[in-house]
């Protein structure tokens, strides 16, 4: 007999032992990211900060 888990991150009951909406992969990759090039340009400062770039 399984007992019934409660996810802490969503809240969500699963009979699993991890739920299945928390997940470590990134989000999906969409053209209409309106914060890429912002991200990106993060990036590269932190690159060159630490001698990378």
């Amino acid at each position: 007999m399984k007992k019934i888990m409660r996810c802490t991150g969503c809240g969500k009951y699963t009979l699993n032992d991890c739920c299945a909406v928390v997940s470590a992969h990134p989000a999906k990759w969409s053209p209409e990211d309106r914060w890429a090039e912002w991200r990106r340009k993060a990036k590269e400062a932190s690159w060159r900060a630490e001698g990378l770039l």
